[in-house]
């Protein structure tokens, strides 16, 4: 028996009170759910940022900079 199925048949032996706090729980997991699957499609396109952001970087061949480059300092 699929979980789905085995959380209908508990559900409907609960009274109303209990199904909906089910309910409520249901839902609380779905946002949750949605919530970490967009954490990790923020990570993925940080990660891809990074990169494409550094590609140059990592070979050595970029450019060399010191303090002189520095617009302002903070004391």
């Amino acid at each position: 028996m699929a979980t789905a199925d085995q959380v209908s048949q508990q559900i409907s032996q609960l009274p109303e009170a209990f199904q909906k706090e089910a309910l409520d729980f249901i839902e609380f997991l779905t946002k949750k759910a949605k919530q970490e699957n967009s954490r990790e499609e923020d990570l993925e396109w940080f990660n891809l940022s990074v990169t494409s952001a550094t590609r140059d970087v990592e070979d050595g061949d970029g450019p060399v900079y010191d303090e002189s480059d520095l617009k302002e300092k903070w004391g």
